[in-house]
């Protein structure tokens, strides 16, 4: 979209060309520059399911800007103003993704009054499990008493979106009565502690809901769901599957460690945000002042402002919780969400749009009345 370009340059300020790009550890050709008005899915609805419980959990390691100077000589100024980012948490040493999804789910389940016994379907979005197999949806399921299947979902910082609108059809259709959707990641243990264009960005936490039928006009009014795997190398880990099995020649050239073309990254989220909105909006026939808050996956505070600005919206409708956590990847919307719900800014009736978008690249955004 050509509105979208005046914004879009500051990004060359923003995220400086990286020295060492994923797409040529691959061997695969990297694009600096990706445009998101190629066709998309088109939107559909899942109406009749609500959310009946959030819950949320972040480690008690507070890591500031300043620290992050003291210790590896981070600029804090830039951080703040490259990215609105002031502290974010790390994950204790014996912490691993099931446990923050564990007492996320724990208190979800708690504020909704519901026993894990009620719970007939799992789903966890995560990109950072706690190891290849077994699934980190089964440990949790495991640990907190659920006889249900466990579906664990990868679609990195959009994880959430992606296994709340699966969980949501499982519901729909009737094939499961009360879901339990969790988003999580430990993005600490895959950050290089070198590499100033990611390392500062993200933290570590999750967050859970509680999916239930609902009635017939409240629910997902529209969403749009997709991927772009052409733009994968843009961000991505190398080391550690099936295609670069890891090995001491990759730990040594830090190609376990993810690894991120910054600018182009932002340039895509940016377009996909603004359109992705716009294309669920028009779908539910709705305009964005009809919106009651916006819930947007916390990367960049400069990727939020630029799309809201484009489609303008006002600020005040914007939830930010960015400054105290980074970038929890797949735990960003519903931490913020559960957040939102603690300072009664979601009442019943209200229209939320969550969205969020990442590595792969790939995107899920929803309009839900709830």
């Amino acid at each position: 979209m050509l509105e979208h370009l005046s914004i879009l340059n500051e990004a060359s300020i923003l995220f400086p060309s990286p020295h060492g790009w994923c797409g040529s550890s691959l061997g695969v050709p990297m694009t600096t520059e990706r445009s998101s008005s190629s066709s998309r899915p088109r939107c559909r609805s899942l109406m009749g399911v609500q959310i009946i419980g959030t819950g949320s959990y972040v480690p008690e390691i507070v890591i500031t800007n300043e620290q992050l100077h003291a210790r590896l000589g981070f600029d804090s100024d830039w951080i703040v103003k490259r990215t609105g980012i002031l502290e974010r948490r790390h994950a204790l040493p014996e912490q691993a993704t099931s446990d923050l999804s564990v007492e996320a789910a724990k208190r979800c389940l708690a504020q909704a009054n519901v026993s894990p016994k009620d719970v007939d379907l799992l789903v966890v979005g995560t990109f950072t499990p706690d190891m290849s197999f077994p699934s980190t949806a089964c440990l949790v399921q495991d640990r907190l008493g659920i006889n249900a299947p466990a579906i664990e979902i990868e679609a990195a910082c959009a994880g959430f979106m992606y296994a709340l609108i699966t969980a949501a059809a499982y519901v729909v259709s009737g094939v499961s009565e009360m879901a339990l959707v969790i988003g999580a990641d430990c993005n600490s243990r895959i950050l290089n502690p070198d590499d100033i264009k990611t390392y500062p960005l993200f933290g570590d936490g999750a967050g859970a809901v509680l999916l239930t039928k609902g009635r017939p006009d409240q629910g997902i009014l529209a969403y749009s769901m997709g991927a772009d795997g052409a733009g994968g190398p843009l961000l991505c880990r190398p080391s550690g599957g099936s295609r670069m099995p890891p090995s001491i020649a990759d730990i040594q050239a830090a190609q376990h460690y993810m690894v991120m073309d910054g600018r182009a990254v932002f340039r895509w989220a940016v377009e996909i945000l603004c359109d992705s909105i716009q294309d669920v909006l028009k779908a539910a026939q709705v305009t964005a002042g009809d919106v009651d808050l916006y819930l947007p996956h916390q990367a960049n505070i400069r990727i939020i402002n630029a799309s809201i600005d484009v489609l303008h919206i006002p600020r005040n409708k914007v939830y930010n919780n960015l400054e105290k956590y980074g970038n929890t990847s797949a735990g960003s919307i519903p931490i913020a969400l559960d957040e939102a719900m603690a300072e009664n800014r979601i009442q019943p009736g209200n229209l939320i749009v969550m969205s969020g978008f990442g590595a792969g690249l790939t995107w899920g955004t929803a309009l839900m009345r709830w």
